[in-house]
């Protein structure tokens, strides 16, 4: 039987027409009804460009371990009232500590950060805290779905034994819920916030990134920074930015400063002409505590897998140069290692 060559040009374009899986939903600022994007700003690095970098052998040497000595302490298993307790675990996973609630950001304790297990990014040091010491989690603070952020073993796991909340930005939720059915998932835009029983609210706001867990799904899950109203003073948390003029950390400043904390990137840097629109330098991370006008920050996403070609330890020494030369004590903003703890002071 012969096909109506009307019908089957309208098939055929059907077909072609991008289908977002994650996300379906009216466009916005920063969606076009397919795919997310960075207003005004710079979109992820083209195929050629990465194989640009990745032919260019610029990167330095990492050790295949680099133990922390800050490992073994065991955290406590509540911090109540206004302390404000932060553990690094490693890379963006951190424990945080306040009112008696446990939230983890970008949860990771698995051997390596890809799409299968036998390759990739591989941990040059175990967890700063072994998840049999992990306190009971309320809350998981899920940024975006690239594999360093969000890992399904992990997440499968707290799941099955604490059952926390996993606050994520859109098109994520469809993604953790499709490995994890039993995972209570709440999903929320820029702007949104999240008000659930026993948690203070916690506020979606942007954060110049991308997202993908593969080569056809390019921004088709949003990316977010997190703003918690803990009772002590409110927490701003980036798991990957741009710094993108600073206009995102001006806005959170404006919007819900200012911060007790600021939890903001370090690493993962160079080279900078293909990382500048994804990853902040420890310079930009240091003018956007400025600008966002954090009393103290946290830095993080160095030193557990190597992913750019910047030395492991460079983030910290940078970052301590930046300081000196913004005239801010090193003591407000510690890039941590695995296992080092902080208790962040009052805001006053």
């Amino acid at each position: 039987m012969k096909t109506n060559p009307i019908i089957g040009a309208a098939t055929n374009r059907l077909r072609r027409r991008p289908f977002n899986p994650y996300y379906q939903g009216a466009p916005s600022d920063h969606f076009d009804g397919v795919t997310f994007f960075n207003p005004q700003g710079t979109p992820p690095g083209r195929i050629a460009e990465l194989l640009r970098w990745r032919l260019s052998n610029t990167r330095e040497k990492w050790p295949r371990a680099w133990p922390s000595p800050w490992h073994g302490e065991k955290p406590e298993p509540r911090v109540e009232g206004d302390r404000l307790v932060v553990t690094m675990v490693g890379h963006a996973t951190l424990l945080i500590q306040t009112g008696g609630v446990n939230y983890l950001t970008d949860p990771v304790w698995s051997e390596r950060v890809s799409p299968v297990t036998f390759a990739g990014p591989k941990r040059v040091n175990p967890p700063g805290v072994a998840f049999a010491d992990l306190p009971s989690i309320n809350a998981v603070l899920l940024s975006h779905n690239h594999y360093d952020h969000l890992d399904i073993a992990t997440l499968t796991a707290l799941v099955r034994r604490d059952d926390p909340v996993i606050v994520t930005p859109l098109g994520n939720d469809t993604i953790v819920k499709a490995a994890i059915p039993a995972a209570r998932t709440f999903a929320g835009d820029w702007g949104d916030t999240i008000e659930l029983p026993g948690l203070p609210p916690i506020r979606f706001t942007p954060a110049h990134h991308w997202s993908a867990r593969g080569i056809a799904d390019r921004r088709m899950a949003l990316w977010a920074a997190f703003v918690i109203d803990s009772p002590g003073g409110p927490i701003y948390h980036i798991g990957d930015t741009g710094f993108h003029g600073g206009i995102n950390f001006e806005d959170a400043g404006r919007s819900h400063g200012p911060f007790r904390l600021a939890i903001l990137p370090v690493g993962a840097y160079e080279p900078r002409w293909f990382m500048r629109g994804q990853h902040m330098d420890p310079h930009e991370a240091v003018m956007g505590m400025q600008l966002c006008n954090a009393a103290f920050a946290v830095g993080h996403h160095w030193g557990t897998f190597r992913l750019t070609d910047e030395a492991i330890d460079a983030p910290r020494k940078t970052l301590a140069e930046a300081l000196a030369a913004s005239g801010i004590e090193e003591g407000r903003f510690p890039a941590l290692r695995p296992g080092e703890k902080v208790e962040v002071p009052p805001l006053a």
